[in-house]
């Protein structure tokens, strides 16, 4: 298996040699091709070094971000992201040689058109790589087959994220439990820990995920014995209640410390995503222009009523604003809500029902594809919100939090979130907030950049949207 990794990260090496090599000819050819460039051009030779001393710098740091392994839980954007950044990276440090040395003969034509090129070819090809090797293991390629120490809540919750992402290729064999009898789902309780042996040989098992951190002697027991059998040993953290917060090894001597701490959003990285919510706000409320008026018609042809629904929402540390939408359902709809309070299909403080029968017939369709949440981005230019963020909850609800539940309002609401993502109004409010504070104190701008990106196809799926 370690041979078929090296030579799996070897063909990938040959491939971006290639690539490589073709944008580099590709932007000289551009540049000094005979009709382009009808005077004599500068020799390929003067460039070779400099192309050559580019290629190796980027291929140094394409391994640095770990984009020569097969890690499968590195999503396509994020693979995207690592791209962009060694791309630009390499160029730089090739931009800081040809200063320093004072290159002239280098056609800044050519730096530009094979940077771009770089990343569109080097992304390109993973992408494609990516979708072939999902596609072969949601097939049944590739696959770990997987045990599972404890079949609690941890253990119920891990079977859900790994049906939720069948390219991990994670294949589950059953469980492992003291205590417990009943099936979880379609998966079998194999045994007892004290027969891990036994089990991990029958089923051939690749690796051992525990759910049971808090029995300390236990997990240092399984971890041992998974070790001796040569087994890949993963524990779950089963603090969900509790802020996520950044974890780091520290050694005191020889003793290892793990160390939590949390990590605050620095005033620059806030400064960076105001900058791009009012601009990506105002460029959206130009292109959707013609499609709010569109909206308008059609809500004022469907039923009397004002053509915003507009209610006031908690958002940060509880500050009231006043929250947009195009009305979905019929006027005066709020004072019936008292009356089907009971009906609420999820769990929480939180009213949603799949088949309200306040809805109108274009109400339907606007909550179906999100386009009732449009006017959101007027939240979002005035400040209100971000277009990232947990949602605003109306006040009464917000009110009904839990404590811990309320650090969902230590940072702006936003139009799009984690939670919507894994399964919209599906969740419970308590998987909510916790994809809410993972969010939170996980923040970075990349992960604004994926979730944005992941929140197209979860709004076209329609998963979970009433």
């Amino acid at each position: 298996m370690f041979r078929d990794k090296k030579r799996i990260h070897f063909i990938y090496l040959l491939i971006d040699i290639f690539l490589i090599c073709s944008c580099f000819y590709l932007s000289y050819r551009l540049k000094f091709g005979l009709i382009l460039y009808p005077q004599s051009p500068p020799l390929l030779k003067n460039y070779s070094s400099l192309f050559i001393f580019w290629g190796v710098i980027l291929i140094l740091f394409l391994n640095n971000y770990r984009l020569y392994s097969t890690d499968r839980s590195l999503t396509i954007p994020l693979e995207i992201l690592q791209v962009s950044k060694a791309v630009i990276t390499a160029s730089i440090v090739l931009a800081v040689v040809i200063f320093g040395l004072k290159i002239a003969f280098m056609s800044r034509f050519i730096f530009i058109v094979a940077s771009l090129s770089l990343f569109v070819t080097l992304s390109f090809w993973r992408t494609v790589k990516r979708i072939i090797i999902r596609h072969r293991i949601t097939q049944g390629y590739y696959n770990f087959n997987l045990l599972i120490v404890g079949a609690g809540r941890a253990g119920r919750e891990l079977v859900e994220e790994i049906e939720e992402n069948p390219y991990l290729g994670l294949r589950i064999v059953g469980f492992l439990d003291d205590y417990k009898v009943d099936n979880i789902k379609d998966y079998k309780i194999l045994g007892k820990i004290k027969d891990l042996e036994k089990i991990v040989r029958r089923n051939f098992v690749d690796e051992i995920y525990l759910t049971i951190p808090s029995q300390r002697k236990l997990v240092s027991e399984v971890i041992s014995r998974g070790i001796k059998l040569r087994k890949t040993v993963r524990v779950l953290a089963d603090n969900f209640e509790i802020p996520t917060y950044q974890v780091k090894i520290n050694y005191v001597g020889l003793l290892p410390l793990v160390s939590y701490y949390e990590q605050s959003m620095h005033g620059t990285d806030q400064a960076i995503k105001r900058i791009f919510d009012i601009l990506v706000s105002l460029a959206a409320l130009i292109i959707a222009l013609p499609l709010f008026l569109i909206i308008a018609f059609l809500i004022n042809m469907d039923s009397p009523g004002p053509v915003f629904y507009i209610s006031q929402r908690a958002g940060r540390k509880s500050k009231i604003f006043n929250f947009y939408k195009f009305r979905s359902m019929y006027a005066g709809a709020d004072k019936e809500k008292a009356t089907l309070l009971s009906r609420s299909e999820v769990k929480g403080p939180v009213f949603k029902i799949k088949k309200d029968p306040r809805m109108t017939r274009i109400g339907k369709i606007l909550r179906r594809y999100s386009l009732d949440e449009l006017p959101q981005l007027i939240n979002v230019l005035k400040g209100d919100m971000s277009l990232v963020g947990p949602r605003p909850l109306p006040m009464e609800e917000s009110s009904k939090c839990e404590e811990w539940q309320l650090r969902r309002l230590e940072v702006k609401p936003g139009i799009a979130c984690l939670a919507q993502v894994r399964g919209r109004s599906d969740l419970s409010f308590y998987k909510w907030s916790k994809w809410d504070l993972w969010y939170i104190d996980n923040w970075s701008f990349g992960l604004d950049m994926r979730i944005l990106l992941w929140i197209i196809p979860a709004v076209l799926k329609r998963k979970g949207a009433y």
